[in-house]
């Protein structure tokens, strides 16, 4: 694993690249793995991390890195936005391939990195050629108001007299929290952009495109509603859209009995990623 710093002069970004493990190595594989937002980027980044490592030993070269205002890279909370962000995906593909020479390109997206991946396909320059996309976020309405509940959770936890006025407001408005998640400012730009993603919003994607979707039972229907869409508009494009139960509650702080890093869940991805 080496830390790399790339990109721009004035978009700096920083990353870990995991070189392919010579003795398995065939030189024309390598996957880019997109974080999702915020805390949940934090909840998954030992998840990344082993599966870096997993897909390493496999052969495999693999980037992991940090959008612009996220992490280790430069900017603030308040810098953040979905279209530069995507951007930041195609210039972190761009590293990649420098770095690994590789000729099939595999991203792998959690939540709102699954969404990025989708948004930054278009842009990608040399195609991607699979993306597997975990819980992949469709509706941004419904997203704002689970980070805003989420906030109000954690709030309350906080307090030793919690005010009852937050879940009024929460019940009057339920943006009333989406200013923030969880020690993470979510900036108006930000909401807006995130407020217009919608299951019904037009996705106009390269083709040919692999697209393996693995969705929480609770949102099966609608994201396999978002994959007919997709396909009737661009024949090209192949999406599996199947069920996976997990137990890593994304939000949550590490506790007892709450694995970081679920092993059926780190088998999975593998499966689906380094399955050609």
């Amino acid at each position: 694993m080496t830390p790399i710093r790339f990109g721009p002069a004035s978009r700096r970004l920083f990353g870990l690249f995991h070189p392919a493990d010579p003795r398995r190595a065939n030189g024309h594989h390598a996957v880019l793995l997109c974080n999702p937002f915020g805390h949940e980027a934090m909840r998954v980044h030992r998840f990344y991390r082993q599966l870096a490592e997993r897909l390493s030993r496999l052969g495999v070269a693999v980037l992991r890195f940090d959008y612009h205002g996220t992490g280790d890279s430069p900017g603030t909370d308040e810098d953040g936005e979905l279209k530069g962000w995507a951007q930041d995906i195609c210039e972190a593909q761009r590293e990649l391939l420098r770095q690994s020479g590789a000729r099939l390109m595999s991203w792998f997206g959690a939540r709102l990195g699954a969404r990025l991946a989708l948004l930054a396909a278009p842009q990608a320059g040399i195609g991607v050629h699979k993306l597997v996309l975990w819980d992949t976020v469709l509706d941004g309405r419904r997203y704002l108001e689970s980070l805003g509940r989420a906030q109000l959770d954690e709030l309350e936890l906080g307090h030793t007299i919690p005010d009852p006025a937050w879940r009024r407001a929460l019940a009057r408005d339920p943006l009333a929290f989406a200013g923030e998640c969880l020690g993470f400012a979510i900036a108006p730009p930000l909401r807006e952009q995130l407020l217009a993603l919608s299951l019904s919003q037009s996705v106009k994607l390269p083709s040919p495109l692999q697209i393996s979707m693995l969705a929480d039972p609770r949102n099966l229907q609608a994201q396999q509603e978002w994959a007919a869409q997709v396909q009737a508009q661009s024949p090209g494009i192949r999406i599996a859209v199947s069920a996976f139960q997990h137990p890593l509650i994304w939000t949550s702080n590490p506790f007892a009995g709450n694995e970081m890093v679920p092993s059926e869940a780190l088998q999975q991805m593998v499966n689906e990623i380094h399955g050609q």
